[in-house]
């Protein structure tokens, strides 16, 4: 039998140090605080940050969204996906680097690894060797810390749709629902698979991502770059040999960059769908350039123009600064405004108005036309509102009904409302009016369209 595939094997990424990996590093600490940390703020008497599925509410901070409030999902979306066009196109991958959850829990994984079966190469011999009581004790250390922090991550993920206190309460007196316990064990078996054991994987073979970031690139994106016109022809040297005398570049075949890739590839050989875009290439080539006592920056982040080019850091950086660029930021910006301009400007509570289909326009005590309507009130504060309900579109038209109703805080009300009208005030048929509920202070006014009624 002969295999069409290549089989796969196992990276061992080398530990590195530089101005890339503190950055990577940096966003692991800060997106991580975030995630884990969010859950367990309080907000007055609440979760600061709660998604309640079961109850249909969303609550932001000091935001309560509805399933009404859809349309502000949908402008986060838009913000993402044009914040990932434009990052980019300015720099290629830096979701992918520096903020992508498959990084971040790679980096962490790799942190748990390093400390439990040693460096790159201990790891690589220990693998290689037989199975002893201190390869199993390792590896035993290893396993369990990925686990508690997959199913302590999976833990958290569910605490954004469940009270995380009333969740871990539960958990302690083995009372967990059996959604809980299952979208808790699921993502952590993810987090684990994924971080532990699949890691580059995911990202060269699962991730839609690698394969249309292309489409997004041009000659002008900052990607990481290897400068060939100045490595080669690469080869090994002492710190004392002139490379000019050698015929030889500033690449010193050392093989670093590779073995500092998260995804195994070789940035000598030019741009790769595989490249994340870590850096990490970079910051171990520029000690290599150190230790040598040659020029940093042989590989670095540029544009395949400045390479070609010669350009210099300020041209580079005016040429990243194209109309394609331009264009993305003013969309973007444009869109946030308008998000941020919706939120302030929104009404804090929402209203519904349904005829009753089952009483058409009748005659009632007086000879008044009277019809029947449900309206729904959603208090979207978190304090108890009050509020008022006023009719008008045809001559005499009035509530007949309790013109004032009162909401609790995060809730909503139904309640028929009875309008009526003088007699001959207007041509039988279907005429349009006009509901308006207004609250208390500052909460604002709602108009909402229906009809009314008028029998022959």
């Amino acid at each position: 039998m002969v295999s069409l595939y290549e089989a796969h094997k196992k990276i061992y990424p080398r530990s590195v140090s530089g101005l890339f990996s503190n950055w990577r590093w940096g966003m692991v600490f800060l997106t991580q605080l975030v995630f884990y940390g969010l859950p367990w703020l309080e907000w007055g008497q609440r979760q600061a940050v709660l998604f309640d599925l079961g109850a249909r509410r969303f609550y932001i901070f000091g935001l309560v969204l509805y399933p009404q409030d859809f349309i502000y999902l949908t402008g986060i979306l838009v913000i993402s996906a044009l914040s990932l066009f434009l990052f980019t196109a300015v720099a290629g991958r830096l979701w992918c680097g520096y903020a992508c959850p498959q990084t971040v829990y790679t980096e962490i994984f790799l942190w748990l690894e390093k400390k439990t079966e040693g460096d790159r190469s201990a790891r690589m011999r220990r693998d290689a060797g037989p199975w002893t009581a201190d390869k199993m004790l390792r590896k035993s250390a290893k396993h369990f810390l990925w686990l508690a922090l997959a199913l302590w991550t999976g833990f958290t993920f569910v605490g954004y749709f469940t009270p995380i206190t009333e969740l871990g309460r539960e958990f302690v007196h083995l009372q967990m629902g059996s959604w809980e316990i299952f979208w808790s064990l699921f993502y952590g078996f993810a987090t684990y698979g994924n971080a532990g054991f699949m890691r580059e994987q995911v990202c060269k073979h699962m991730c839609p991502y690698a394969r249309f970031q292309s489409a997004m690139f041009d000659r002008d994106t900052l990607i990481v770059t290897y400068d060939e016109e100045r490595g080669e022809p690469r080869g090994s040297r002492s710190r004392k040999s002139d490379p000019l005398t050698l015929n030889l570049g500033a690449c010193v075949d050392c093989s670093l960059c590779v073995q500092v890739c998260p995804t195994g590839i070789d940035i000598r050989k030019g741009l790769q769908y595989e490249c994340i875009g870590c850096g990490a290439c970079a910051d171990v080539c520029d000690t290599v350039m150190d230790k040598m006592g040659y020029p940093r920056g042989l590989v670095k982040y540029s544009t395949q123009n400045a390479v070609s080019e010669h350009w210099t850091k300020g041209q580079t950086l005016r040429h990243v600064l194209r109309p394609r660029v331009l264009i993305y930021t003013a969309i973007l910006g444009g869109v946030v405004l308008a998000m941020v301009v919706s939120l302030a400007l929104r009404t804090p509570f929402k209203v519904d108005v349904v005829r009753d289909r089952g009483m058409l326009g009748r005659m009632v005590e007086g000879g008044r036309i009277e019809n029947v309507y449900r309206l729904q009130i959603m208090n979207a504060t978190e304090a108890t509102q009050k509020f008022g309900i006023a009719v008008d579109g045809l001559p005499g038209l009035a509530v007949a009904s309790d013109p004032e109703l009162t909401v609790e805080s995060t809730q909503a009300r139904w309640v028929a409302v009875r309008v009526q009208m003088p007699p001959d005030a207007a041509n039988p048929g279907s005429h349009p009016i006009h509901f308006l509920i207004s609250g208390q202070g500052s909460v604002g006014q709602v108009a909402e369209k229906s009809v009314f009624i008028v029998p022959r």
